[in-house]
């Protein structure tokens, strides 16, 4: 069995990062193990509260891990401040390894995650070490400074965001119009253009998480990049197709919708 490793935020509501990207691997078939980076209040209506794991332990955590098991690929998602970004860039570095980061910035709600003096640290230290990244519009226009609003555009974006020393960059297209969710790859100094129908639902809590914990997990069973964002993205569809109600906000994908599908549970006193 591959290991994927997750260094991300905990989602207490259970839709978004360290608990979604948990159920990915294990619908994937992957091993999942985890990096907690901070710990939020958060549930379908928002999050109310973040609290940051101290640098020296999410550093023990690292440590921890690799100097006992083998990790065949890394996401890295919600990572807040300075200086832990720091110590994920010095322990990452020392391997070579299939890293995907998905630049968590802001919250669906609106709470910002990740501190403004972390932006820089962000696009210096942990950029550079990405196989891939996976920002949104809304991301990549704080990473290059300027506005997405179509295709052409999320190409220009894209070129400039590797200038900044990206490996590959997949700018997911959900914030565009369109029949289509249209997500876009740069790699190799070419365009791929991945199109998927775009599900009316207001259930995609955790859906970057979830694509880009797929994505690495894939690259983990030894799929190449276009194929695992393509496999990565069938999956994420299929989650918010089969997405629930939860709460009194907006609902989670269904990471399991392969397993339970048309299984229904009925109990019995």
């Amino acid at each position: 069995m591959k290991h994927v490793l997750t260094i991300a935020g905990s989602d207490s509501g259970g839709g978004a990062g360290i608990q979604a990207d948990l159920k990915t691997f294990s619908a994937l078939g992957v091993y999942g193990m985890s990096v907690i980076t901070a710990i939020t209040a958060q549930n379908t209506l928002g999050v109310q509260a973040v609290e940051d794991v101290s640098p020296e332990l999410v550093e023990a955590q690292l440590t921890s891990i690799f100097s006992d098991i083998r990790v065949d690929a890394v996401k890295i998602g919600m990572v807040s401040n300075q200086d832990t970004i720091q110590v994920i860039a010095r322990q990452l570095e020392k391997y070579s390894l299939p890293i995907v980061l998905d630049p968590v910035m802001v919250a669906k709600g609106g709470h910002a995650l990740l501190q403004p003096n972390a932006e820089q640290a962000l696009l210096e230290q942990l950029l550079p070490l990405a196989t891939l990244v996976t920002p949104n519009i809304p991301e990549i226009e704080r990473m290059i400074g300027g506005t997405v609003h179509s295709l052409a555009d999320m190409k220009q974006a894209a070129v400039k965001l590797t200038e900044r020393r990206a490996g590959a960059v997949l700018l997911k297209g959900g914030h565009l119009e369109g029949q289509d969710a249209t997500d876009l790859l740069y790699t190799d100094e070419r365009y791929v253009v991945f199109e998927q129908e775009r599900i009316a639902s207001r259930h995609t809590h955790g859906t970057g998480c979830t694509l880009s914990a797929a994505i690495a997990g894939n690259l983990a069973l030894g799929h190449s990049l276009e194929d695992s964002i393509r496999y990565a993205k069938r999956y994420v569809t299929e989650a918010i197709r089969h997405g629930f109600a939860l709460g009194h906000g907006i609902g989670p994908t269904h990471h399991f919708h392969e397993l339970w599908r048309d299984t229904h549970v009925t109990t019995h006193p």
